[in-house]
C-alpha cells in the first residue's frame, strides 16, 4: 500500500470542509503530488485511518453537537500524536469542545490559503518556517514596509526588513542576498521610482535565477502593463489606503482588509513557489544522472532514489532555501516511515548559490557529525560535466 497523507475533517461545518477538500486537492496538484497520496477521513470512515501514516485533524463545529464517536476519534488522534486544528467562526469557548479546548484555534475568515497551507506544513509538505522578503523604496514605502512586516509577523511569518533584520556590524549586501535565497516569497512593492531602480532590477534577476515567487503590491501611480500578466499581483487604489489617492501616500497606511488582502495572496503564493523550486533541483539533478548513465527514479512523495547492486538505496531530497539540522532530522524520520528497502545514505540537495560562507561552513561541520548528508546543488551538477 502506498504511503498516505491522512486529513481527518470532524463537525458539523459541511461548508468549510467542502471548500478545504476542494482546495487541498490543487494544492497536491501544484506539489506535482498525485491525488491518490491524499485520503480524506471523516467520523464514518474512521476505520480506514493508518497510525502508521502522517495525519492532520480538522475539527469545526459547535461543542454542543458533539457526540461520542466524536469524541473518542479525538481523544485516539491526541493519544497518537496527530496535530490537531480547532477552527471557530465566531467564539472559541461556545464552538470548541472541551477535550481540545487547551489547543490554539483559528478563526476563519475565509482564510482557505492559510488553512491548506497549515495542513501541508503539517504533512511536511511544505516547510514550516514561513520566511518572507519585503522589498521596497525606502522614501516611498517604509511606513507601510513596516505596517506589512508587523501584520505578517503576527500571522507566523518570519519576516526580513532591512531597518529590522539586519544586525549591527553585519555586511549588509551579503545578509541581504542571503536571507532572499532562505524565504518563500518576496513580497516587492512597486512604487513608481523603486520599479525604475537598478537595485529592484538586480531582485528580480536573482530571484528568476532562483525561482523565488514574488507577489507584486502595484501602487496607483505605477505602470499596470508591465505586470497585469503576472498571477501574484495586486493593483492598489484609492480604496486601499486610509489617505486620499494624490496625498503623500509615503506617510500612508493600506486599510485592514488590504492588508488581509495581501496576506491571503501571500499565502496563495507559497505553495506554487515550493513546487517551482523543487522542480528546478529534480530536474538538474536527474538530467545529470542521465547524462553519466545513473538511473534515478522520482518517488511519488518528490523525493529521487538510485538503487545500488547491493540491494540498497540512495536518497536524495532536494531541499528549497538553506539546510538546517531540523531538516536533517526531518528528512530522515520521513524517508525511514516510506521506505521498506533498506536505505544506504539519505542526501540532501541545495542551491549554495548567495549562501553566506558562515552558513556552508555550518552545513559541512554538520556532514561531519550527522548521518543525514547535505550536497551542494553546484557539485552534482559537475557530473553532467
Amino acid at each position: 500500500m502506498r504511503y498516505k497523507y491522512q486529513l481527518i475533517l470532524l463537525g458539523e461545518n459541511l461548508e468549510l470542509f467542502d471548500k478545504l477538500k476542494l482546495e487541498i486537492s490543487k494544492r497536491f496538484d501544484e506539489l506535482k503530488l498525485i491525488q491518490d497520496l491524499l485520503k480524506i477521513i471523516t467520523k464514518e470512515t474512521i476505520s480506514e485511518y493508518s497510525g502508521a501514516e502522517p495525519a492532520y485533524v480538522i475539527y469545526s463545529g459547535h461543542k454542543d453537537d458533539l457526540d461520542i464517536i466524536t469524541s473518542d476519534i479525538l481523544e485516539k488522534q491526541k493519544l497518537d500524536g496527530n496535530i490537531i486544528l480547532p477552527i471557530f467562526r465566531e467564539d472559541f469557548i461556545k464552538e470548541i469542545p472541551e477535550i481540545i479546548n487547551n489547543i490554539n484555534g483559528l478563526k476563519y475568515l475565509n482564510n482557505i490559503n492559510q488553512v491548506c497551507n497549515l495542513i501541508l506544513e503539517g504533512f511536511e509538505l511544505l516547510r514550516k518556517t514561513r520566511k518572507l522578503f519585503i522589498s521596497y523604496k525606502r522614501s516611498e514605502s517604509s511606513i507601510i514596509a513596516i505596517q506589512l512586516y508587523e501584520a505578517l509577523e503576527s500571522n507566523n511569518f518570519d519576516v526580513f526588513l532591512d531597518t529590522h533584520s539586519v544586525d549591527k556590524g553585519e555586511d549588509f549586501q551579503d545578509e541581504l542576498w542571503h536571507r532572499m535565497t532562505d524565504c518563500d516569497v518576496i513580497l516587492m512593492l512597486n512604487t513608481k521610482e523603486f520599479i525604475k531602480s537598478e537595485w529592484c532590477n538586480k531582485e528580480l534577476e536573482k530571484a528568476h535565477i532562483k525561482r523565488i515567487g514574488i507577489v507584486h503590491l502595484l501602487w496607483p501611480d505605477c505602470d499596470f502593463e508591465r505586470f497585469s500578466q503576472l498571477a501574484h499581483s495586486m493593483k492598489l487604489g484609492n480604496g486601499n489606503f486610509d489617505k486620499p489617492l494624490f496625498s503623500d501616500l509615503s506617510k500612508g497606511r493600506l486599510t485592514t482588509s488590504t492588508v488581509k488582502e495581501v496576506i491571503n495572496l501571500v499565502e496563495g503564493a507559497r505553495a506554487r513557489n515550493l513546487a517551482s523550486r523543487q522542480d528546478a533541483l529534480i530536474t538538474d539533478f536527474t538530467q545529470a544522472g542521465h547524462n553519466n548513465n545513473i538511473e534515478l527514479n522520482l518517488q511519488f512523495s518528490r523525493y529521487i532514489t538510485q538503487e545500488l547492486p547491493t540491494g540498497k538505496r540512495i536518497v536524495y531530497i532536494p531541499t528549497v532555501g538553506i539546510p538546517q539540522s531540523i531538516n536533517c532530522q526531518n528528512s530522515q524520520r520521513l524517508i525511514k516511515r516510506i521506505e521498506k528497502k533498506e536505505i544506504d545514505s539519505i542526501h540532501l540537495i541545495y542551491d549554495d548559490m548567495s549562501i553566506r560562507d558562515f552558513w556552508l561552513d555550518h552545513l559541512e561541520w554538520l556532514n561531519e557529525r550527522l548521518e543525514i548528508q547535505t550536497i551542494k546543488k553546484r557539485f552534482f551538477m559537475k557530473m553532467s560535466g
